[in-house]
């Protein structure tokens, strides 16, 4: 069978499938999964539900999710579903309980409001996907044995089926499907499946970060970030370009035959990068065992550190308490106790070999929006190769910049860099971000999401606090006076670099100066032309921003 025929095979399959399980239906409802609080919660207005939709009423295989409604009018605000990657980590304990949920967990089983929670824009659906992880099971143990893509993808969509059957209202809001990491192969072939199946969900677009894409390229510009931020010597990096890459070494580790010069340069680069970086942010801190900590007491974690660093060990200390999962609805099925990451799912480690950049493009020409983001301290899938797939997949599709490449801002301070490619493929860092961006920039990364469901560009430099300081203080952007202030003054202002003094009298408008921010300004004289008498009613003098750079 040819690869396109099986491709087809598999989508009137999943049409036969999709079709069945949904006239299926499911006996419970929305009501019987509502929370109605979690141990330690502080109190909000938002309602949140959690429990299982059955993917596989034959084998008894069913997904765990965790559903958080907008913080105000849910109706009117995206669904949003978030995939956490792996393989086969839980989208509940990373993506809701670590990066961008409404809760955290801290000391003493309390959890403490997220204030740059995405449900205050969206309404946010968290899946455990595949089964086998988190909360979700499979009661036929055979389904663990070698669970691929492909079958990942197919659950997924029946619980998108199934769980709109459960929740009806949501079934016309803008959808879109977001994740991170292994989830650059989970949320395009999810978002392909919807495509070519012709479901009929409201997809508006995806959005991954420092997502898998290609297989040698992402593994391969780990060499150069490690070298780039000091983590390696010339002299290995030089083995990692020449003698060995990075993506044979990884191919090598899952086949288990790491062997001769690659074990080498294997064994050199853990050496000089050390157990102690932690690879999703090379410049956070680690979250320091009590095996570890004695040995390693001159390094130990400062007191003044903002980002909780241990909110993992936090999390499945918590996921783990009985009256949680009471509230949650939740049950172990098959395993002792919940872990971020599956101990029972054998997940074909071949299908990370599989490209998914194609999909993108795919995705593109059907008219789906595509943003790809990296944190850029990441070095397990790097920026340096993710920014180049985007932009070798806008080249081969050819759909042409529309925004070049630029910084953009959060607040007063750069956030990031980002490119558009006709307003329909984006790409975009997020500064100083980790691996899970949300969880140690998540103002940041709420900026990006929000221009993302907007379909607006990411903020560019904006001019903050302009006054003019002198014999008084005079705020905003006009300053009218009659007659005009005298006297020196000083130009203060944040985020630009220069500013134009116009004039207005008594109908024209005219730029008269160019002034530098701290430069010192006589007035009236700056602002006085003989066809502009300053001393007459009616003068205005406006400051008008000038962004960086100049």
């Amino acid at each position: 069978m040819t690869m396109l025929s099986h491709s087809f095979t598999m989508v009137a399959t999943l049409i036969i499938i999709v079709l069945a399980q949904t006239l299926v239906g499911v006996s419970s409802l929305p009501e019987a999964d509502k929370i109605s609080t979690l141990p330690g919660q502080p109190q909000v207005k938002f309602q949140q539900y959690s429990g299982y939709v059955a993917v596989d009423d034959q084998n008894q295989r069913a997904l765990f999710y965790y559903f958080v409604e907008a913080e105000e009018d849910p109706a009117s605000k995206p669904l949003v579903l978030w995939l956490n990657g792996g393989p086969g980590c839980s989208s509940i304990g990373v993506g809701a309980f670590a990066e961008h949920g409404p809760f955290r967990p801290s000391d003493n089983n309390v959890l403490e409001k997220n204030y740059y929670s995405w449900n205050k824009e969206a309404n946010v659906l968290y899946l455990e996907s595949p089964a086998g992880v988190g909360f979700s099971y499979s009661r036929n143990k055979s389904f663990y044995a070698l669970v691929t893509d492909e079958i990942t993808a197919r659950d997924n969509l029946v619980f998108l089926q199934r769980w709109f059957t459960k929740f009806p209202e949501y079934s016309n809001n803008d959808f879109f499907i977001t994740g991170e990491s292994y989830a650059g192969h989970y949320v395009p072939q999810l978002a392909q499946l919807i495509v070519q199946t012709k479901t009929k969900f409201n997809l508006k677009g995806i959005a991954i970060g420092n997502p898998l894409l290609e297989f040698n390229t992402d593994f391969n510009s780990r060499s150069e970030f490690f070298w780039s931020h000091g983590l390696i010597s010339d002299s290995t990096y030089e083995d990692l370009t020449r003698v060995c890459n990075y993506s044979s070494i990884r191919r090598q580790i899952q086949n288990d035959n790491l062997r001769g010069v690659c074990a080498t340069v294997s064994k050199l680069l853990s050496t000089e990068v050390s157990n102690y970086i932690d690879p999703y942010d090379v410049t956070l801190d680690v979250c320091l065992s009590s095996v570890n900590q004695q040995a390693y007491v001159l390094n130990q974690l400062q007191e003044t550190q903002k980002i909780d660093v241990c909110v993992g060990d936090k999390t499945t200390t918590y996921l783990n308490r009985k009256e949680v999962q009471e509230a949650l609805h939740a049950n172990l099925v098959g395993v002792a106790k919940w872990s971020t990451c599956s101990v029972v799912l054998n997940y074909d480690y071949q299908n990370l070999e599989i490209p998914t950049i194609p999909i993108l493009g795919s995705l593109v020409k059907s008219g789906i929006r595509v943003l790809v983001y990296s944190g850029d301290q990441d070095s397990v899938i790097p920026l340096i190769g993710s920014r180049s797939l985007v932009n070798g997949l806008a080249k081969e599709i050819g759909v042409n910049t529309t925004v070049t490449y630029r910084t953009w801002f959060e607040e007063k301070q750069v956030a990031g860099w980002t490119q558009v490619y006709e307003d329909i493929l984006s790409y975009a860092t997020i500064r100083g971000a980790s691996h899970e961006a949300p969880f140690s920039q998540p103002q940041r990364s709420l900026v990006l999401f929000k221009a993302f469901l907007e379909g607006k560009p990411l903020p560019s430099a904006t001019c903050l606090l302009d006054r003019l300081i002198g014999p008084t203080q005079l705020w905003g952007d006009w300053l009218v006076q009659s007659p005009p202030p005298s006297g020196s003054w000083r130009l203060i202002g944040s985020g630009c670099s220069h500013y134009w003094a116009w004039a207005k009298w008594p109908a024209s408008t005219q730029p008269l100066k160019l002034l530098t921010i701290g430069e010192e300004v006589n007035f009236p004289f700056a602002l006085c032309r003989s066809d502009i008498p300053c001393g007459l009613s009616g003068w205005l003098a406006m400051l008008v921003p000038v962004p960086r750079p100049f």
